[in-house]
């Protein structure tokens, strides 16, 4: 059994809508141990957040073989969704954590870290939510991000939303019934509009994310009201790709679940634009971690 008090072992943790994943790194950046818990961002949830950060970081030390009571000596990035906004940020903050240090950041910050190897550049996200950040020369600039259902379109929950109420509309005669009804039923197994609003009501983003590949299947099949949803989700991601250029990044990447699904539907130049992701925003986090844990020793030594 590894014990992190003899490695210089860093825990990196990105906790979104859906769930939350740990990664465990040595100082040269191997990776030794990953794991995945339920959602990690605090605005659906403090206590579930709490709870999937330490699970997932738990499950990331058994799988590096590393004792789980070593948490107290490990310094962890943790990037979350919902902590943009500055209440859930210091909830966050005081947080009694069970690590031996915890640098906190939003989820975007992690992700655009981890997709240009810890350097500066842009990301568009497209998950269960979505947004646009880039980070350049030390700027943070952030489009969207604005949560669902008020915000978030061209995310996996907008298109699963959208959905649903074509379907609905449908259901009452006022559009034309399209393939999306029985893909969208079958999947809920409801069959009138009264059952369909029981099955959805009050359900978080994630819920809604599970539609999404219905709406890409259908238009991909022909149907024409799934493929007006996918247009206007992919043309506010143009958007935001536009928006993030004009702050010129070295490199801009599509990351999340969805972007396999969504990429060919963007614009050729847009499409273009884009480079690959080099890491996981797990990864992101420890190198936000190693970066404010040097920034921390260099103003120590600059005090002595």
């Amino acid at each position: 059994m590894l014990s992190s008090d003899d490695n210089n072992i860093f825990l990196g943790i990105d906790g979104g809508g859906s769930k939350c994943k740990a990664i465990v790194m040595s100082a040269e950046n191997k990776i030794l141990g990953t794991g995945i818990s339920g959602p990690g961002n605090p605005l659906h949830g403090f206590e579930q957040a709490t709870s999937s950060i330490v699970t997932s970081a738990k499950l990331a030390l058994a799988d590096a073989g590393i004792a789980e009571s070593s948490l107290q000596n490990i310094v962890a990035g943790v990037g979350l969704a919902g902590v943009n906004l500055p209440v859930l940020f210091d909830q966050m903050k005081n947080w009694q954590h069970p690590f031996k240090t915890m640098h906190l950041a939003t989820d975007l910050l992690i992700a655009c870290l981890g997709a240009h190897q810890g350097k500066d550049g842009a990301v568009i996200i497209s998950g269960t939510g979505s947004c646009g950040f880039s980070y350049v020369d030390g700027e943070e600039f952030t489009v969207g991000a604005h949560g669902f259902p008020h915000g978030d379109k061209g995310s996996g929950a907008w298109f699963g939303l959208q959905a649903a109420k074509q379907v609905l509309l449908s259901l009452d005669g006022l559009v034309a019934t399209s393939s999306l009804n029985n893909k969208l039923l079958t999947m809920l197994n409801v069959s009138t509009g009264v059952e369909l609003v029981e099955a959805i009501a009050g359900k978080p983003a994630a819920f809604y994310a599970r539609m999404a590949n219905l709406v890409f299947d259908a238009a991909e099949q022909g149907d024409q009201i799934a493929f007006a949803i996918i247009q206007e989700g992919a043309s506010y991601i143009d958007n935001v790709a536009m928006q993030l250029t004009k702050r010129c990044p070295p490199r801009l990447s599509l990351i999340g679940g969805l972007t396999p699904r969504l990429l060919p539907w963007l614009a050729g130049d847009v499409q273009k634009s884009l480079s690959a992701p080099l890491n996981s925003p797990e990864v992101g986090a420890v190198f936000f971690a190693k970066q404010q844990s040097q920034n921390v020793n260099s103003t120590c030594r600059a005090g002595k």
